[in-house]
């Protein structure tokens, strides 16, 4: 019987480098699975419903949260975003590693809620890598730019509540800060999958071996 799969929670400050992070580890290593997120904003250029984020309406995400259907689900940034429970149990039963990418608010209640949840924090180098790396998106308007740098501060406190953290280097510095920051959360991966609760039923079978 496989090993029920792990939990992995990525998140940080907008323009971390998150999404880029989580895609160049789901292309290297397909062992692990990404969970699709639902969201009530709009999709941005080249982004699919059902494969970047499930879109729905205020309304239709109001009722699945009265309905108790989010495994964990926050307001961020004028929109919500949250993660149904039906998704995540089905891929950990059937064994999955399964990787998280959600915000800061997000990661905090999936932790709460369960203890076996490990949380890893991107970090940017510095505040003005991040703000640099808003600018280069061509995505966000010079009001949001200034919404999530003053919200990122409140956001790097939280990280000493987390298990592990990413710094995701200056590419222009460290060009290959990529590869670095997906090995990293793939390092930490696997050295939870190498832990003793997933080693019990080997070691019992082999310690009931040797007493033969």
């Amino acid at each position: 019987m496989a090993n029920r799969g792990r939990l992995f929670v990525i998140s940080g400050p907008a323009g971390a480098g998150k999404t880029e992070i989580v895609k160049k580890l789901i292309a290297s290593h397909p062992d692990v699975r990404l969970s699709v997120s639902c969201t009530t904003r709009a999709p941005r250029p080249g982004e699919v419903d059902g494969v970047n984020y499930h879109f729905v309406s205020e309304a239709r995400f109001k009722q699945l949260v009265d309905e108790g259907a989010f495994y964990e689900w926050a307001h961020v940034h004028q929109n919500h975003y949250g993660t149904l429970k039906s998704t995540v149990q089905k891929e950990l039963a059937e064994g999955h590693d399964l990787i998280l990418e959600i915000d800061v608010q997000g990661c905090l209640q999936a932790m709460a809620q369960d203890p076996t949840v490990t949380g890893i924090f991107v970090s940017p180098p510095s505040r003005e890598n991040l703000e640099a790396r808003l600018r280069n998106r061509g995505t966000e308007t010079e009001e949001s730019i200034r919404v999530r740098l003053n919200n990122v501060a409140s956001e790097v406190a939280t990280a000493y509540k987390y298990h592990y953290v990413i710094i995701h280097q200056d590419w222009s510095v460290v060009p290959n800060a990529l590869e670095i920051a997906a090995d990293e959360v793939y390092a930490i991966i696997v050295a939870r999958r190498l832990e003793i609760d997933n080693r019990r039923d080997f070691l019992d079978h082999l310690s009931q071996s040797l007493k033969a």
